[in-house]
């Protein structure tokens, strides 16, 4: 009797222990299928473009199928990569439907465009119309990136400057803090490109009215958040290095203003969106050079896929600066690191 209910159970741990394995095998199997998605989606997309014709009027160029023959010869790399280290297959499968996603959303904009035209021209070019531009007129893009980039800096970080020096003035000194804050409450709201005709007016060039305008972008958030951070610093601290010995400029750079960084990097990023906005819309009103007179330009010609590779441009060099100035945080507030991504 007793023998007969082992063989049982036995019976049963070896239908439980087969039921895991097969478990296993299908999650493997799903797993391997789950890696080669975006490369069949690469493929699919390909295969599209080159076999299905064309309804948009306008010839076709090579710069569109050479990118999916890039991505597919990345994709693969990465795969063989991803069974050689396993931290590059976990980033891989964490990666995975992001890169599905964005592979068929650029299948689904070759389709409503070039090949079906369900997007009237010029205003929706596809995407290998827009690509060829990357390609041809990449050196003017260049130099406008240049000049925009020489505008943004020089906005950005006098703004930075005046904001941190007015944040902290208010937030250490009450006089500072009973004359500037009023000023603060009636200037800081109206937004920077508000003063686009006082700034066309009074300033000599589109350039310095243009840095005018980024200045008050930035100054007016770092300000804020500065001086939010230097008066919500705990009282102890001070009281600890007053009883070291310390002195006021000590307590100043030393004390509030290290505590006060995490608010002060919250105003740089918020100042740092700002500048971008502002700096758009200025050079499309009075600067001669730059991304948005770029933008301004091609729009005036009906050339929207310059347009469009503008904004692909612009995308990649502000996102690419926001993930510096997150790196310049992690390095500074390192005991935040992780905190806060992007």
């Amino acid at each position: 009797m007793s023998s007969g209910i082992l063989k049982a159970e036995r019976n049963d741990m070896n239908e439980l222990s087969a039921n895991k394995d097969s478990l296993v095998k299908l999650k493997g199997t799903l797993g391997y299928l789950l890696y080669i998605l975006p490369l069949a989606v690469l493929i699919i997309d390909l295969s599209l473009h080159w076999v299905l014709p064309n309804k948009q009027s306008f010839s076709k160029t090579k710069v569109y199928p050479f990118l999916l023959e890039v991505l597919i010869c990345l994709y693969i790399t990465f795969l063989v990569l991803s069974v050689m280290f396993k931290k590059v297959r976990e980033k891989l499968l964490h990666k995975v439907p992001l890169l599905t996603a964005a592979f068929i959303l650029l299948e689904v904009w070759d389709m409503v465009t070039l090949k079906l035209k369900l997007l009237p021209l010029p205003y929706f070019p596809g995407p290998d119309k827009v690509l060829s531009v990357l390609a041809s007129d990449w050196q003017l893009l260049g130099i406008s990136t240049f000049y925009s980039l020489r505008l943004l800096f020089t906005g950005y970080f006098i703004g930075i400057a005046l904001g941190f020096i007015t944040g902290v003035s208010i937030g250490w000194n009450k006089h500072c803090h009973y004359w500037i804050m009023p000023v603060l409450k009636i200037i800081g709201p109206i937004p920077a490109t508000a003063w686009i005709p006082i700034a066309m007016t009074v300033f000599p060039t589109s350039f310095w009215a243009s840095v005018f305008l980024i200045v008050l972008a930035v100054w007016f958030p770092v300000t804020v958040m500065t001086s939010s951070g230097i008066a919500n610093v705990r009282n102890a601290y001070f009281e600890v290095a007053k009883t070291l010995g310390a002195s006021q400029r000590y307590l100043i750079f030393k004390v509030a203003i290290p505590a006060a960084f995490p608010m002060i990097f919250i105003g740089l990023f918020m100042g740092l969106g700002g500048s971008f906005i502002t700096l758009i819309v200025s050079e499309m009103l009075g600067v001669k050079a730059g991304l948005g007179w770029y933008i301004n330009w091609a729009q005036g010609w009906a050339e929207y896929s310059k347009v469009y590779a503008t904004l692909i441009v612009i995308a990649f060099i502000f996102s690419s600066l926001i993930s510096l100035l997150f790196k310049l945080r992690d390095r500074i507030l390192i005991w935040q690191r992780g905190l806060i991504k992007w």
